[in-house]
């Protein structure tokens, strides 16, 4: 995975050290992800503008904020994920495909932080 850190190496690299909070978005296909200090990018769709990206392709990407402890996951589907129509198999993909690849990003960064997601995105449960 190739792995940019925004603004600089250092300041991410020093945020980690202090365990400060974090945000990353990680490309749905894995193979690239952004990383941020809150205070850098303050939001996901501020990182990745911030990278040279449109912040309208935030749906090709999982979101999450984490530290060393905690990884927080921005669950959210997109409508189209994967172009797959049964709303249950598509978020059931979603899961199992953010989950390895939000695990492999934190063990590049070398943070084995569990992964959570948050209650207000637990309704999105209810499908499957």
């Amino acid at each position: 995975m190739e792995i940019s850190k925004y603004p600089s190496e250092a300041a991410v690299d020093a945020a980690i050290c202090d365990n400060e909070p974090l945000l990353a978005i990680i490309a749905f296909d894995g193979k690239t992800a952004y990383v941020s200090h809150v205070a850098d990018a303050v939001e996901h769709h501020i990182l990745l503008t911030n990278t040279g990206h449109n912040s309208a392709d935030i749906d090709k990407f999982f979101r999450i904020a984490f530290d060393k402890d905690i990884a927080d996951w921005t669950f959210i589907c997109p409508p189209n994920y994967k172009n797959i129509s049964d709303k249950q198999s598509q978020m059931a993909n979603f899961y199992k495909d953010g989950f390895a690849a939000i695990s492999n990003f934190l063990a590049e960064m070398e943070c084995f932080a569990n992964i959570n997601i948050p209650k207000r995105y637990a309704r999105h449960f209810k499908v499957l």
